[in-house]
């Protein structure tokens, strides 16, 4: 009976460690099991890592800034790395997308006009869609300081599942068909 009892507290302790965002402090995991010590759950951590350790897994639990976490093992950690750029890429904030549209529109734009039409600094939002391969420089403008050019990408086809920019939705049919807001009376 103790051994079902350790095992169903080790198995506590392992979906805790999979669920916390952050390292967990023993003592905040003991507290959450209530009725254990951090003795206990030492042992059981201890005994997490044997299993994942003589299994081959490719996670482990470490110790940092005083408590444990789940890991990736570093043979893992470029796979890893990638997906979590893949996610990264999926995910584009408002500002983002924003930016995004009216180079895939207007293109190919410079920065000065992106600005003007989202009446916001679009420096950032630019620099981060050209790192995650949406937009390049496509050229510079003929004009005092030549600033550069911007348009999309193949990237930028294939995350949005289009085939070529006549593809794209008509304006007509993403814009609000009222004014979003009034001009002065």
């Amino acid at each position: 009976m103790a051994k079902r009892a350790s095992d169903k507290v080790r198995r506590i302790v392992e979906a805790l460690l999979f669920a916390a965002p952050s390292a967990l402090p023993p003592k905040k995991i003991a507290d959450t099991i209530g009725d254990t010590d951090v003795r206990v759950v030492r042992k059981q951590i201890e005994q997490l890592q044997k299993e994942y350790d003589e299994e081959g897994r490719s996670f482990q639990i470490q110790e940092i800034a005083g408590g444990y976490q789940i890991r990736t093992r570093p043979d893992y950690a470029a796979y890893v790395q990638q997906l979590k750029r893949e996610r990264e890429d999926a995910h584009l904030s408002q500002a983002a997308l924003e930016t995004l549209a009216i180079i895939a529109y207007k293109q190919p734009v410079v920065r000065a006009d992106i600005v003007a039409i989202r009446g916001v600094e679009s420096d950032e939002m630019v620099r981060s869609l050209a790192r995650r391969g949406y937009i390049k420089i496509v050229g510079r403008k003929e004009e005092p300081g030549r600033p550069l050019l911007y348009g999309t990408t193949k990237h930028f086809l294939q995350k949005f599942g289009i085939n070529s920019l006549k593809d794209l939705p008509k304006l007509e049919e993403v814009l609000p068909s009222k004014p979003v807001f009034k001009a002065g009376r």
